[in-house]
């Protein structure tokens, strides 16, 4: 990973403030914001403020952080919704990875069905 592409990454933009979002829940290490495109009632992106590209990066680099994501997810859910919900990371682009900075999808609100392909 390059400086670059740390300077291109839409999530380290909202992570410093240079593009909008509706942030929900922060902690020193972690911001939580509505997803532009839910899926459900509640959506909500969980990303750590430092850049790592996927989540088993994140698990290697840093289990504490990783951690605190959870937690906050799980705030979030609580804060939110009901206290139920499914945190769903991507890894890779063939698993619906579109932005290459670790973040979990609280999804919660409704019913969850299984649609996992």
């Amino acid at each position: 990973m390059t400086s670059d592409d740390v300077n291109d990454c839409l999530f380290c933009k909202i992570v410093a403030g240079d593009l909008p979002a509706d942030v929900v829940d922060t902690s020193d290490r972690v911001v939580a914001f509505r997803d532009i495109d839910p899926k459900a009632p509640v959506h909500v992106l969980v990303v750590p403020k430092e850049h790592h590209g996927d989540v088993s990066v994140l698990a290697a680099a840093d289990p504490q952080l990783l951690a605190e994501v959870v937690e906050v997810a799980d705030r979030v859910a609580h804060d939110l919704a009901d206290g139920q919900y499914r945190f769903i990371f991507n890894s890779g682009p063939r698993a619906g990875q579109s932005v290459f900075h670790v973040h979990g999808h609280v999804i919660a609100g409704t019913q969850l069905g299984w649609t996992p392909a």
